[in-house]
């Protein structure tokens, strides 16, 4: 074992000591840390300048209590949090979360993804996460208006243009960055377009952000099968999820050629054997607010399977996992594999396990990793925020084109440092080393801050 991986396991060793229930963000730290050995190897001055042991730290963590008031004038309480992981190369940035599984070690994690990801996308952003326990499945417009209210009349102190600029995430779409952004606006008495990302287009927003995710996503895997003169065309698509990820991964998807078999939700899935209606899912969805078992009432001969693993069973040549993290574990990559799946796109943040990866890497399935395939979301983010400085309002063209360019070039750069390194095909180390050299260049360069 050689001395950059004994340092290495020091340290993930560390992470166990002092978040010993922290067991995602234990997760991501291995992935990250262990892939940029070779890296570490060529570089043995971040070890001297303890570099990872301050790279694992958040430069600061806020918790806090929301109380506010539900329609039956009941008083609830949840929790708020914020984890400004780094701000090595600009203004911590990443989305605010709203989902009962909301806790700090998954904070933690999202917000270290962040930071490389965000890195990765060429544009001046440090990496950041946050959000709570809140539930917005089953409120009402006014009980989530009176949440966003509640959470951002603290969280408004954190936050700002130069400071942090949080975005959407689960359970946070336009209408609660709505009601997020006009709370902040009202506290601090001033209209700072950029303290927020993922806003409507009447108040700042920018055109394509809605779509960025999934179509960078495809973007991405295109690039990705491109380099082995692979087309999409015909290719049959497994997707997970059905929120804003999804949806634009299954359109792009189809304006590709390919044919998008399943959509699913946290209750189960739907298979279309003549290919997912797009047009079903946008209207149970985004108009109606309805569970995905409603797709049948648009389309009899499609199936409804309870459940969401069952979903990685269906054959297919690509699958592309966009609901949430840790949803195909090694169970489902056995079967992706032995069903014939090629090709493994994370739309979602680190939806497969450690044990996931490895077996696709092994299997000589082409996986594009999450902090580089899923970068499309928060380079837009970036792009309104530029916009706002500016302001200005681009085209959804000139956006779209934007964003094209910047996913090729996440392609190129973690495709060139897997080439550097040993390991071609390898984009998880290429994606980890790429991400990872410019913030530790940044830190190094800054001092011991």
């Amino acid at each position: 074992m050689s001395e950059m991986q004994v340092y290495v396991n020091d340290i993930l060793e560390l992470v166990k000591q002092r978040d010993p229930d922290q067991i995602e963000f234990q997760n991501t730290a291995k992935e990250v840390l262990t892939s940029i050995v070779p890296f570490l190897e060529k570089n043995p001055k971040y070890k001297n300048e303890k570099l990872l042991e301050r790279i694992i730290e958040p430069e600061r963590v806020i918790s806090f209590r929301v109380a506010w008031e539900d329609d039956k004038n009941e008083i609830q309480v949840n929790r708020g949090y914020r984890v400004q992981m780094n701000s090595a190369i600009g203004p911590y940035k990443g989305g605010l979360r709203f989902h009962p599984s909301v806790n700090l070690s998954i904070l933690k994690f999202l917000a270290f993804e962040q930071v490389f990801k965000n890195s990765l996308t060429g544009l001046p952003i440090g990496g950041g996460k946050g959000g709570s326990d809140f539930d917005p499945k089953g409120k009402t417009d006014n009980e989530v208006m009176k949440f966003c209210q509640a959470f951002m009349t603290e969280l408004y102190r954190h936050i700002g243009p130069n400071i942090d600029v949080p975005a959407g995430d689960i359970g946070v779409g336009g209408r609660e960055i709505g009601y997020l952004f006009g709370q902040y606006k009202r506290v601090r008495d001033a209209y700072d377009n950029g303290v927020l990302t993922g806003k409507g287009l009447t108040y700042g927003g920018s055109l394509t952000r809605t779509e960025a995710t999934g179509y960078g996503l495809l973007y991405f895997v295109k690039n990705m099968l491109d380099a082995k003169n692979i087309s999409l065309k015909d290719k049959v698509v497994v997707i997970s999820g059905s929120g804003n990820v999804a949806t634009y991964a299954i359109e792009k998807a189809q304006e590709f050629g390919a044919k998008v078999v399943t959509c699913s939700d946290s209750n189960g899935y739907v298979y279309d054997a003549n290919g997912i209606d797009l047009a079903a899912v946008k209207e149970i969805k985004e108009i109606h607010r309805g569970r995905i078992k409603e797709y049948l009432n648009y389309h009899k001969d499609a199936e409804y399977h309870e459940g969401c693993q069952g979903v990685w069973g269906v054959k297919c040549d690509i699958a592309l996992p966009c609901a949430t993290q840790e949803e195909i574990n090694l169970d489902s990559a056995k079967k992706l594999v032995a069903n014939g799946c090629k090709v493994v796109g994370e739309g979602a943040n680190m939806p497969s396990t450690l044990e996931a990866i490895d077996y696709f890497l092994k299997n000589n399935v082409l996986f594009a990793p999450a902090k580089a395939a899923n970068a499309g979301g928060v380079a837009v983010s970036a792009l309104e925020m530029s916009q706002n400085s500016e302001r200005l309002h681009w085209t959804f063209e000139e956006v779209d084109n934007k964003l094209k360019e910047i996913m090729e070039n996440i392609y190129k750069n973690a495709k060139k440092n897997a080439e550097e390194f040993g390991d071609p095909d390898n984009l998880v180390m290429g994606a980890n080393i790429a991400g990872f050299k410019k913030v530790a260049e940044a830190m190094s360069a800054q001092g011991v801050v």
